[in-house]
């Protein structure tokens, strides 16, 4: 039996703590973009090498996405969507989704990520296509 005072195990946590993971997170987010808006990647030895390239040439489809943060914290866009533009594209994914699981955790219901399998798969196939066009030489308007 429970103390008379003691909150229910079954108590609807208060907006506050409901938005705590949310906003964690968006502060985790932050202060990276906050490091990598400070570091320029641009400049060598600040970051690690990408060792795909490093071992084979062949750029990933993550190469460049340090230079995209950097440029998008800097607000430049041309030179971000230039630098990795699938990058850009997750950013504001991110943003969106963000947005959406703050409004509904906000108005006290549940949020969840369920996409379609088809969209899962689409998103991978278009990395995967760009991946293999920005290591063509027609591609090389894509390289970071």
């Amino acid at each position: 039996m429970h103390p008379v005072n003691a909150p229910s195990p079954y108590a609807v946590p208060g907006r506050a703590a409901r938005l705590a993971v949310p906003v964690g997170l968006l502060a985790a987010v932050a202060g990276a973009f906050a490091y990598v808006a400070a570091v320029d990647p641009n400049e060598p030895g600040h970051y690690p090498v990408c060792p795909l390239l490093h071992l084979t040439g062949l750029y990933c489809p993550g190469c460049g996405g340090l230079r995209s943060a950097h440029a998008v914290a800097h607000g430049d866009l041309l030179t971000a969507l230039q630098a990795n533009a699938p990058a850009v594209l997750g950013y504001a994914a991110f943003a969106l989704l963000w947005t959406v699981w703050v409004v509904r955790t906000a108005r006290g219901r549940p949020f969840r990520l369920d996409p379609p399998p088809a969209l899962v798969w689409s998103a991978g196939a278009l990395l995967l296509v760009f991946t293999v066009v920005r290591n063509t030489p027609f591609g090389g308007w894509l390289h970071p």
